[in-house]
């Protein structure tokens, strides 16, 4: 048996990364949940914005979960938020359960709409299954616009808080909780076997069908599960928000997760989430000092993500990730050049 020495360098090459992939989730959130008692983040304004970037966050770890592992763009995504949301609401307001309880019941409903329009879909690939998740999601914009007698149309529908409070705080740190559960629970799916085949058919569907995977049962699944984490956050959206008008589910709320998954790094999970704070409140504040123009932070979100395709396809995990390999790379102390043993050979002269 010939055994090379390439798999230990590899396996070294690769800590480096991933030990800085998860140093980077530890500071973040260390640095989340210390930020609220940090100036400026101590007022209701900034605690708003944080809130806003949580829940950004975990959409895009989410969305990054199918865009990024089984190459499938959801841009239904929002559409399948509001489906969770305006679930909990209807039910909250008609039958008085506690909103905590519209949880479960909007990550099933997105879960089970989730499953259907995959079975219908996903044997599809690239543009085309993109395409007809938009189409889903035109198709919830307009029941949501007409059956006003349930959802009262673009008039909105009033929904109970979350918590019986008005302070931005607890809803922060119930949004940050759900976003750490949100990257947890999908990177210990990633990292099992059912990831092994989500990452198998998004780098190759061929090769992925030759080697015994049945592909349209891990594309359905992964499907499935985003679209049910997508419920949830739509529910923590109507009960905080306190209000859902059919406009959530507006495709430039799909672009604005989708271009923050992308800068932050396809595949990676953890980098839209890293990326996602400093990005949110850096727009949210240009658009209060350029309120006449409300959709111009979409324009600069497309730039970004155009530089970000052009010169950095991998985002800002890809440039952790090469600080990770330089850091490797660095000469040990004691170690000539390429890692040379600093021992002498035998037969050496001093």
């Amino acid at each position: 048996m010939v055994t090379t020495s390439t798999t230990p360098a590899a396996s070294a090459a690769q800590r480096g990364p991933q030990r800085l992939g998860l140093i980077a989730a530890v500071v973040l959130i260390a640095v989340s949940i210390a930020l609220p008692f940090v100036p400026p983040f101590t007022g209701q304004d900034w605690q708003r914005y944080l809130v806003g970037a949580a829940l950004i966050a975990a959409s895009a770890v989410a969305f990054d979960f199918t865009a990024g592992y089984i190459d499938i763009v959801n841009f239904g995504f929002a559409a399948f938020m509001g489906l969770g949301g305006y679930t909990s609401a209807i039910l909250v307001n008609t039958y008085g359960i506690s909103p905590w309880l519209g949880f479960p019941l909007g990550a099933l409903t997105a879960g089970i709409l989730g499953l259907l329009t995959g079975l219908l879909t996903l044997r599809l690939r690239g543009i085309y299954a993109a395409v007809m998740t938009w189409f889903v999601a035109l198709a919830l914009l307009g029941l949501a616009r007409n059956l006003t007698d349930v959802t009262r149309g673009p008039l909105g529908l009033a929904v109970s808080p979350l918590l019986a409070t008005n302070d931005n705080l607890p809803y922060y740190y119930v949004m940050l909780g759900i976003l750490i559960a949100t990257l947890v629970v999908l990177t210990l799916v990633i990292r099992s076997r059912v990831g092994l085949a989500f990452r198998a058919i998004g780098q190759n569907l061929q090769a992925a069908r030759a080697s015994g995977i049945n592909p349209t049962v891990f594309l359905v699944a992964n499907f499935t599960i985003s679209c049910a984490f997508a419920g949830v956050f739509g529910v923590f959206y109507a009960h905080y928000y306190g209000i859902l008008t059919p406009d959530v589910m507006g495709t430039s709320h799909t672009i604005e997760i989708l271009a923050i998954a992308y800068i932050g790094g396809r595949g990676s999970l953890w980098g839209p989430a890293v990326i996602a704070f400093p990005m949110y409140i850096a727009v949210q504040l240009l658009k209060v000092q350029l309120s006449s123009q409300p959709a111009l932070y979409l324009v600069i979100y497309g730039l970004l993500l155009i530089l970000v395709m052009l010169y950095r396809p991998d985002g800002a995990a890809g440039v952790i990730r090469s600080l990770g390999h330089r850091l490797d790379r660095r000469p040990k102390s004691g170690a000539g050049p390429a890692g040379a043993s600093a021992t002498p050979t035998p037969g050496a002269t001093a």
